[in-house]
């Protein structure tokens, strides 16, 4: 932090009244000078001492907030370059741009794709969260273009690209409800750009030329006083944009240099000349490192199931693995004759499971226990992933009301459960399944002909 615990205390009341939840004066000013408690926490600070030290006790990169309700999302507000020295807090987001040269026919394609790909993966929305209105040079085209957006009932946030001031406090005026971003401020038209966004306090896009310039203009928007600002780090190639984009964060993070202590924006549609692949490839590049919107040309599953799950693998805490929800999950359509096949709540885990089973071609009923999101063995160690749990669950979830069929395939690796189960779980016939996800295909479908074959003979 800017500054030392020492700094603090000299402002503090030194009360050491506990009232802060710290034994003394000393311990809270530590703590606040390294990052892990609110200087506001004092209730005995002066106000004057509050002003002075709140903002060099500040996070270095500052926290932007766009659009308002269910489409409010937060960027930037990172302490760390790097996902293992401590969680990545605020996602990237990803953008779709529209601009006022498009065809009805195009825009409405547009429109259509960003509400089609909209999924959950392990309980959270995979979503187009900014729909990007860029304007050429028809004023009437792309009022109506905003417009038109408006109304379609897309949920998301708005970027008004535009660096015509006048123009922009029009879009500004049609879309000021949904707090939308304003892109657009150079060295030329700052001030102008300024007026435009500051009553509302809406975030601020900046371009330059090159980093100096960006460094400059963004210097010189802070002497405005305004410091809602996203940071255009796309340069001419790509290991312009790369190499603009991580020097932002590093020049913020560990030169501590708050000028540049603010989210970036990367168009990987103008760096990927029209090749979707290539956008796809370079949006991934910028996830990790380290843009804070980026923007595509549209969007569809080809592009989206990567993107997303990337984004949300990134953006995990690496202490806390990702989970499927507990339940039963039918896999190629099962019905009353079908087996019940028993994993853990590991997201890599059921994906890979899941996966198999669909290759298979084979209908199971997959039974998803609670196993604190470790993988099988991890689970079975630590005593989430025993005969008991599993018996309890299967009787829980009311599997039996949906399958006639009594066999529990079990993974191979903990075929030692099949008696404990079989104890618990009483009219069951556990069968141990595969020690390999990748020979469950050939396991099933020997299991089914093993089925069919049995029922032919009675």
């Amino acid at each position: 932090m800017a500054l030392k615990a020492l700094d603090i205390f000299k402002l503090t009341p030194k009360k050491n009244c506990k009232d802060c939840g710290f034994p003394t004066c000393m311990a809270f000013c530590m703590k606040v000078a390294s990052g892990a408690c609110e200087i506001g926490k004092c209730p005995h600070m002066a106000q004057e001492s509050l002003d002075k030290l709140s903002e060099a006790t500040a996070p270095l990169m500052r926290t932007i907030k766009i659009g308002t309700d269910k489409s409010q999302y937060d960027l930037g507000g990172e302490t760390v370059l790097f996902r293992h020295e401590k969680t990545l807090v605020n996602r990237n987001r990803f953008a779709v741009e529209f601009c006022d040269t498009m065809t009805e026919e195009e825009i409405s394609s547009r429109i259509e794709n960003i509400k089609a790909v909209n999924y959950i993966r392990i309980g959270e929305e995979m979503k187009i969260e900014i729909a990007a209105l860029r304007y050429n040079s028809n004023k009437e085209s792309y009022l109506n273009l905003v417009n038109k957006l408006k109304e379609s009932d897309l949920n998301v946030v708005y970027m008004i690209i535009c660096e015509d001031a006048q123009i922009a406090k029009e879009a500004v005026e049609l879309l000021k409800e949904t707090k939308p971003i304003v892109y657009g401020a150079n060295k030329e038209n700052y001030k102008e750009m300024v007026e435009v966004v500051k009553n509302d306090k809406l975030a601020l896009g900046v371009k330059a030329s090159s980093l100096e310039d960006l460094y400059a203009t963004t210097e010189a928007i802070q002497s405005l006083g305004y410091k809602e600002l996203i940071l255009d780090t796309t340069g001419e190639t790509i290991k312009d944009t790369f190499t603009n984009t991580v020097q932002v964060r590093r020049i913020s993070l560990k030169e501590q240099d708050r000028t540049f202590g603010y989210p970036s924006i990367i168009f990987a549609n103008k760096l990927s000349k029209e090749s979707p692949m290539m956008e796809v490839a370079l949006s991934s590049v910028f996830t990790v490192k380290y843009g804070s919107i980026i923007v595509l040309d549209d969007i569809d599953y080809a592009k989206a199931l990567p993107l997303f799950a990337l984004r949300q693998n990134i953006y995990t805490d690496p202490q806390r693995p990702m989970r499927v929800e507990t339940k039963i999950y039918p896999i190629n359509n099962p019905d009353e004759n079908s087996p019940v096949l028993v994993t853990v709540d590991f997201a890599l885990t059921y994906f890979i499971i899941a996966g198999e089973i669909e290759r298979s071609k084979v209908p199971v009923w997959l039974a998803i226990p609670d196993a604190g999101g470790y993988s099988v063995l991890t689970a079975w160690a630590a005593g989430k992933f025993g005969g008991s749990s599993i018996a309890n669950f299967i009787k829980e979830s009311k599997v039996s009301d949906m399958t006639k069929n009594r066999d529990l395939i079990i993974p191979g690796k903990v075929a030692v459960l099949k008696g404990d189960i079989e104890d618990n779980l009483p009219g069951w016939n556990v069968v141990i399944g595969t020690e390999d996800s990748m020979e469950l295909p050939k396991f099933l479908r020997e299991y089914k002909a093993s089925k069919e074959e049995a029922l032919a003979k009675a």
